[in-house]
């Protein structure tokens, strides 16, 4: 399949080697920041460009892999299109694609993509959503020798599954980002927490993770809780974090 892909940033420069990898023609990267476009497109033997006036017209699929914001706006920018319009957002409704295309779906996989971090793309699940079977099927064609792990969902499924990845990823990397800071401001290496942090990811696959919820907070160590929060207290944004996630375990673990 021949593919333009719209932006070069972390999603975008993933879904371009994943598809290129799997024997799709990429035709051409755009970005509104030229070397950036430029790198990609060297790693793919692609074309690149910063105008819009000058996205290919030739291509089978234009992937939209850009941030939620700049993509209601370049919807708006580009010129309707023969090709199959998709975005690989996880919060924007399929029908922001309806300008452009009456083949429109989404290619969403709820990942945590970083540009220069290898990954095992047959891991990855692929979330589809498309105006008709037709582009459904066509869509499942292009993902299946990437990932096998294909699932239909539909926006409103996909909305509250991006919210759920937000608590599981970026929430989760904020919260070992603090445990980081306060273990080197107490000089100790972050990495005797290593294997609690995995443990903690493995455990996820689990089942009830309410019931596998361990700490003083689910003990009722209330001595302990008070002499963490003592140790907060001149920290009134972490001091307010750990009362209420520690308020919210005490909810749902004291049934």
């Amino acid at each position: 399949m021949k593919i333009v892909v719209i932006g070069s940033g972390n999603v975008a420069t993933h879904f371009a080697r994943a598809l290129h990898k799997a024997g799709n023609n990429i035709l051409q990267i755009y970005s509104r920041n030229i070397n950036s476009a430029q790198v990609l497109a060297s790693q793919l033997n692609a074309e690149y460009t910063d105008q819009l006036s000058e996205i290919s017209d030739n291509a089978d699929l234009y992937i939209f892999a850009i941030t939620d914001d700049a993509l209601y706006e370049l919807v708006t920018q580009t010129s309707s299109k023969s090709g199959i319009c998709v975005h690989a957002s996880g919060a924007v409704p399929m029908e922001v694609m309806k300008p452009l295309s009456q083949k429109i779906g989404v290619i969403y996989s709820p990942q945590t993509f970083v540009k220069y971090l290898e990954m095992n793309y047959s891991e990855l699940p692929f979330c589809l959503e498309a105006s008709s079977g037709d582009v459904l099927q066509q869509l499942k064609d292009l993902i299946s020798p990437v990932s096998k792990k294909i699932y239909d969902i539909n926006s409103e499924q996909r909305r509250k599954l991006h919210l759920a990845a937000v608590f599981a990823n970026n929430f989760a990397n904020a919260l070992n980002a603090v445990a980081q800071d306060i273990s080197e401001s107490a000089d100790v290496p972050f990495e005797i927490l290593y294997p609690i942090i995995a443990l903690t990811a493995e455990k996820a696959t689990l089942g009830d993770l309410w019931q596998l919820q361990t700490g003083p907070a689910v003990r009722g160590d209330e001595k302990t809780i008070a002499k963490h929060k003592k140790m907060l207290a001149n920290n009134e944004e972490l001091l307010g974090l750990y009362t209420l996630i520690t308020n919210m375990i005490q909810k749902h673990c004291s049934n």
